[in-house]
């Protein structure tokens, strides 16, 4: 698992792939940061949810190649024929990508030390907002990946990726107006609803476990 890890790690930082995708994280999420910075609107957690957002649209690209060139190459055959079973594979793939995340996530600190240079109040609200990010990012990556798994096309492989983690974005709004069975089955695949909870400072097991359990349905 871990030469599978180094080795993905190596084929981001390789090519321009990792390096474009962190600095457009950064610029957009730049972007929704500096006027809460100049004009003090609310908590920086309101810019955790816009970034939950962003990393939509950023994941899908950074997964799309994740699986889909291998099967595209054909040294998929090998990977499910080498002595490392598929899961460990799989999982070596996943914690790449979760690796460069990371990077991206690390990077955001600064916003809020930035806020607490100009006399912000550190509260739990921010811990449970990076929380709920971190598991957020496992959620996407998760789906990311297993939408990799299905083609060889990277396209492809961005648009279901896009689709699925889109409708579970809106899931819950569309739960409010559905109701009955339908609303209950999308409030389960909504992931936004428990991330608002993390953003609000409600830091509870159920929501863990939760992006936790979905993270390894998909994987």
């Amino acid at each position: 698992m871990a030469a599978i890890f180094w080795k993905e790690v190596k084929s981001y930082f390789y090519s321009p792939m990792a390096y474009i995708l962190i600095g457009l994280f950064i610029l957009l999420t730049s972007i929704f940061f500096l006027p809460y910075l100049r004009y003090g609107y609310g908590l920086f957690n309101d810019v955790l949810s816009t970034m939950g957002f962003i990393l939509l649209v950023i994941v899908p690209v950074l997964t799309m190649r994740i699986l889909a060139e291998d099967r595209k190459h054909g040294t998929e055959v090998l990977l499910i024929t080498s002595p490392v079973n598929i899961t460990s594979v799989v999982v070596g793939k996943f914690l790449a990508v979760y690796f460069v995340f990371l990077i991206m996530t690390a990077l955001t600190f600064i916003y809020p030390i930035v806020q607490l240079a100009f006399g912000a109040k550190f509260t739990v609200q921010l811990i449970g907002g990076y929380i709920g990010f971190l598991l957020l990012g496992a959620t996407y990556i998760a789906v990311g990946v297993f939408a990799s798994s299905l083609t060889e096309n990277q396209v492809i492989a961005v648009v279901i990726s896009y689709v699925s983690l889109l409708i579970m974005w809106l899931a819950d709004s569309v739960s409010n107006v559905v109701g009955g069975f339908a609303s209950r089955l999308l409030s389960w695949f909504s992931i936004l609803s428990r991330y608002a909870d993390f953003n609000r400072g409600i830091l509870g097991l159920s929501p863990v476990v939760y992006y936790l359990s979905f993270t390894a349905l998909f994987l």
